[in-house]
């Protein structure tokens, strides 16, 4: 039974090796703010954080995370650069239907607390794995910037 620690809280969890992050945390846990996208680790809608690095929850197993903590999109508000993230989308109200918006702000804090003045082409490089089927990239790209200004 291994223990990961989930947004600061040790969790055990009673799941074969196999079995991707991303059911533990919505199917076991009740974390169901990370989405469930294509499955296939292409469209972003599961990213978490694996000790701060954005990764793909639904390609991700179990029996691979180890001691690393996870951080997902109940979590991120409490650090530093998810707090910013998040402002800043509620103040350019970046979304639209809003199915992506996790993966995109789990990706969005992961690079900010990378690069705390990222341009244009390391915000490119950091979201291009996030997809948005409403188009939101132009103020997905404003809220990052003016989170970085914040």
């Amino acid at each position: 039974m291994p223990t990961l620690t989930i947004n600061g809280e040790a969790h055990d969890v009673t799941a074969e090796a196999d079995v991707p992050l991303l059911w533990v945390l919505r199917d076991l846990l009740g974390m169901t703010g990370t989405k469930f996208g294509c499955g296939i680790a292409q469209c972003g809608a599961c990213t978490v954080h694996l000790d701060g690095e954005a990764v793909r929850s639904c390609q991700l197993p179990l029996g691979a995370i180890g001691t690393r903590r996870i951080t997902t999109i109940e979590g991120v508000g409490k650090t530093p650069a998810g707090a910013k993230i998040q402002k800043a989308w509620l103040d350019l109200e970046v979304m639209q239907c809003g199915y992506c918006q996790a993966g995109q702000i789990m990706s969005a804090s992961a690079l900010l607390a990378a690069n705390p003045a990222p341009q244009d082409a390391d915000i490119d490089a950091a979201m291009a794995g996030n997809l948005c089927r409403c188009g939101t990239y132009v103020r997905i790209r404003e809220g990052i910037k003016h989170a970085a200004r914040g």
